[in-house]
């Protein structure tokens, strides 16, 4: 319960009529149980109320058009590609997700338009740190599943890029974030702090990039992202392990 959807007066009103409708005695434990949840969940009512809610951000920023998704605990940075290949245009959008100590959670790829049209508007993992979510924030190696094979579209960020040996494309894959993160702290820290609320013109719900200097979500994340850089060892055609390293020596 407590790590699930949030459970509030309504559901504790039901389960107690529920109780009643089936002839439980109102001074079993059940009842008596039902008050110790509804104390113990009157906390995390109130912290879920205070949370901050999610926020997009989009504009230009450390070379290319960027989207960034700030909520509660993680961020995620994306960025498009495009290009042709045998006379075909293609386009993707790459998204890596960072947690708050700025580890990666997983790189995506959605395809906004394949190669092959079928997959226009798929999505793939191409690496994704196994129980991410539940295992410790700050740690310095990791199981991963990665896609065994990976999409042509890819070709868009780097030309030659399937001639490379595969442990080396991932690990660039996943610092692909790392460096665009940390680009986009230096050209904030440029910006003219009158652009923070200017509005994005594209999307009424979308907030002007430089306004991500005050989320206090994205920045802290963003600055630790920075920071570090990874390796990838492969496992298998469908496993890795994720190495970080700290610029300039190792973890």
């Amino acid at each position: 319960m407590h790590a699930g959807p949030p459970v509030n007066d309504t559901e504790i009103h039901s389960a107690r009529e529920f109780l009643l409708r089936n002839d439980f005695a109102p001074t079993s434990d059940y009842f008596s149980r039902l008050l110790q949840i509804q104390g113990r969940l009157a906390p995390r009512s109130r912290e879920n109320a205070s949370a901050p809610s999610k926020r997009n951000y989009g504009g230009r920023a450390a070379g290319c058009w960027l989207q960034l998704q700030s909520a509660y605990d993680h961020l995620i940075l994306s960025t498009c590609y495009e290009g042709a290949f045998n006379s075909q245009r293609g386009r993707v959008k790459i998204s890596h997700r960072f947690n708050q100590t700025g580890r990666v959670d997983f790189v995506e790829l959605k395809f906004l338009r394949s190669l092959q049209p079928y997959l226009t508007g798929e999505i793939r993992k191409l690496l994704l740190v196994k129980d991410y979510a539940r295992i410790r924030k700050d740690w310095h190696a990791a199981e991963a599943f990665v896609l065994p094979v990976l999409p042509q579209e890819l070709i868009f960020l780097y030309p030659d890029i399937f001639r490379c040996p595969r442990n080396e494309v991932l690990s660039w894959l996943v610092n692909i974030g790392h460096r665009i993160a940390g680009d986009l702290v230096n050209d904030l820290e440029q910006l003219p702090a009158e652009d923070d609320d200017a509005p994005t013109g594209t999307n009424g719900e979308q907030r002007c990039l430089a306004s991500v200097r005050s989320d206090e979500v994205a920045m802290p994340i963003l600055e630790q992202a920075q920071a570090l850089e990874c390796a990838v060892d492969l496992g298998d055609a469908k496993t890795a392990c994720i190495r970080y390293v700290s610029k300039g020596f190792q973890v």
